[in-house]
């Protein structure tokens, strides 16, 4: 065995089964794949020595890469004889070149044997570097250059800069150098390695291959900037648009240079018809707009900031479900913030900022506790309603005197048709705002009449007044009542004192046995067993807070309407609240107002509200009122009440004529 010879063995048995199936495939070996290495070696020397001239054999890749390292002449020759013969037909074409590729392949390989034994002193032990696989073009330019001479995937390298020649593979690898003989099973097997290698994201030169340059433009082969010599990492030249490194196609953009959407965020309807938008892409350059609302938080946690009042309008903004988990956003929260116009396929502008959640920044609001988890008391702090420099006004002193109401009491106004509740409520809110002006009043009318809203929103002063006429749907009846006891529970959270004068549960509950869906049990008078749920939790947020602040809910029911369903309404709330104020129907026939029926109205725990003496006093004087009503009707009493408060100025006033008074009469 001469000496060249020892050299070709030392090199091919430092290389492994792979590559020596490559070189063997494209001496032209068939058969191979089974064999063992040390017979696969001798196999390829003896085909190299004997008939390596008389074949037309397919180009290892091995060789590929070591002509590319080298820049053997055989090559250059090579590429300069494949870019001459252009027109020649492809056959001859491929044939040429791999002629010329095999007769230099084994003097290659030994030559860059020979050139890395005598650089690093390992002798032929240190196997020789393999050049990266030049990746798959998928561009419509690499079909088209099938009938055009192919050059190696490698070219040389100079001074660790790329020589500017360009790789030409096709996609599906069908078409390379020398398969005018047809694809060999070597070269399939093979293939499918390099496949299973290149999706398990392994390379032995440098880490994971480039998967193209910027969005569509990878016509240019991304094979490295530079060499691994000495153990240096392949650094990677910059791709096609320069300065941007070998990162593929960029994050965020697609191919047309957009900006990709978020997954999530295309589409989705509620149920009320507003859709829920995507969220913003990107910064918004334009100046934002000012925008202050009460903020209505849908189920499936985005929510709309109604800037208009409490039901839906044009100019409300969209608010984002991670904007509400963000800035731990409630239902009924007044948010002042900025927002975006809105976009051509939105329907609402979008929340940008918060700057204040209900008068705080938005880190104190994170900091307020939940309606929920604070602790409800009686009610020992009394809504005063008499108004002093108005002696005439009989209302609020009779309430005072029979059934006061303190903050957060829970009381209802029991009357039948035509019985003047409304002219009491607009009494009560007279005085609650004359008499208390640190309370937040909200006057909430459902399904009332238009002229009755309007002269409402007249009578009232400071505070609000949320309606919803009787010719609206059920479910904004429903809808309005909601957000405005929602908007109630953050003002009790701050520790402010709240009043809500609803007029009436009755139809609140009629708007949520038509907006509820059927459970399929029914009660008296056709009320869903499930509609009077909500009703009843609306009712129910009424409380004294021991920890500051007091919701207060005065609601008026039906009854004598002749309509089963009202009185299994009021069957329900009867007991559920803790202050009434019963009118009557006869005293208001006889034009005895305010006709209220003075021995049923009464106050739980009134003894919290009154002083001792002044309680006394009181005591005595239902005592009186009862044995005037002896005979059932409540018009005795209520003359001799009305005949002694015109004849004094003040409550007090009257209360030391009872006390001076024989307890026997009033």
């Amino acid at each position: 065995m001469s000496a060249k010879q020892g050299i070709e063995r030392s090199m091919l048995d430092g290389k492994d089964r792979e590559e020596l199936h490559s070189i063997a495939g494209a001496i032209g070996l068939k058969g191979v794949t089974r064999l063992k290495k040390a017979d696969l070696v001798a196999a390829i020397l003896s085909a190299a020595g004997g008939d390596g001239d008389a074949k037309s054999p397919k180009a290892p890749r091995s060789a590929k890469a070591s002509a590319g390292k080298e820049a053997s002449p055989a090559s250059d020759s090579g590429k300069n004889s494949a870019s001459a013969a252009s027109a020649t037909p492809r056959k001859a074409i491929r044939s040429k070149r791999a002629s010329e590729l095999e007769a230099g392949s084994i003097e290659s390989l030994a030559a860059e044997q020979d050139a890395i034994a005598s650089s690093s002193g390992l002798g032929s032990n240190t196997d020789p570097e393999i050049a990266p696989r030049p990746r798959r073009n998928s561009t419509p330019t690499s079909s088209a250059t099938t009938n055009e001479p192919q050059t190696s995937g490698v070219s040389g390298v100079s001074g660790g800069t790329d020589s500017g020649s360009e790789s030409r593979v096709t996609s599906q690898g069908g078409t390379g150098s020398g398969s005018e003989d047809g694809d060999e099973q070597g070269s399939y097997s093979d293939a499918n390695r390099t496949r299973r290698r290149r999706r398990r994201g392994r390379d032995r030169v440098g880490g994971p291959g480039d998967e193209g340059a910027q969005g569509g433009q990878g016509s240019q082969s991304n094979q490295g900037g530079q060499s691994n010599q000495g153990g240096q990492s392949n650094q990677g030249r910059q791709d096609g648009q320069g300065g941007q490194g070998r990162q593929g196609r960029q994050g965020g953009q697609n191919r047309q240079g957009g900006q990709r959407p978020e997954r999530g965020n295309s589409r989705g309807y509620d149920r009320g018809g507003e859709r829920e938008q995507a969220e913003p892409r990107g910064e918004f350059t334009g100046e934002p707009i000012e925008i202050a609302g009460l903020l209505d938080l849908r189920d499936e946690g985005y929510g709309f900031l109604r800037a208009t009042g409490y039901l839906p309008g044009r100019n409300d903004s969209y608010v984002s479900a991670t904007q509400v988990r963000r800035f731990s956003l409630r239902k009924g929260d007044y948010i002042k913030g900025a927002t975006r116009p809105a976009a051509s396929n939105e329907k609402y502008p979008a929340l940008l900022r918060v700057d204040e959640i209900n008068g705080m920044s938005p880190e104190d609001a994170k900091e307020r506790p939940r309606f929920e988890d604070l602790t409800p008391l009686f009610p020992d702090e009394r809504l005063t309603l008499e108004i002093k420099d108005e002696p005439a006004l009989l209302t609020g002193r009779i309430i005072d005197l029979l059934s006061p109401i303190g903050k957060g009491q829970r009381g209802l106004v029991v009357s039948p048709p035509k019985a003047g509740k409304t002219t009491i409520l607009k009494q009560l809110v007279y005085s609650i705002e004359r008499n208390n002006p640190e309370v937040h009043l909200m006057v909430l009318l459902v399904d009332e009449r238009p002229e009755e809203v309007t002269d409402m929103k007249r009578h009232v002063l400071r505070g609000e007044v949320i309606a919803s006429t009787f010719d609206r749907p059920s479910d904004e009846h429903t809808h309005v009542a909601e957000v405005a006891i929602e908007r109630a529970k953050r003002l009790v959270e701050l520790g402010k004192d709240v009043v809500i004068v609803l007029d009436g549960i009755t139809r609140l509950a009629r708007a949520y046995n038509l907006a509820a869906p059927a459970s399929g049990r029914v009660l008296s008078g056709g009320v869903d067993s499930t509609a009077l749920y909500p009703p009843k939790r609306f009712f129910g947020a009424a409380r004294n807070v021991e920890e500051g602040g007091s919701l207060t809910i005065i609601a008026t029911a039906l009854i004598e309407t002749g309509s089963r369903m009202d009185e299994v309404i009021f069957e329900e709330f009867k007991g559920t609240g803790n202050m009434e104020l019963r009118l009557d129907r006869k005293l208001a026939e006889r034009r005895l107002y305010p006709a209220i029926d003075v021995n049923a109205s009464s106050t739980r725990h009134e003894e919290l509200l009154f002083e001792r003496d002044q309680l006394n006093q009181v005591w005595k004087l239902r005592r009186v009122l009862n044995a005037l009503a002896g005979d059932g009707s409540a018009a005795p009493g209520l003359e001799l009440l009305l005949d002694k408060l015109r004849s004094t100025k003040s409550n007090d006033e009257f209360l030391s004529d009872i006390a001076k008074a024989p307890s026997g009469g009033g």
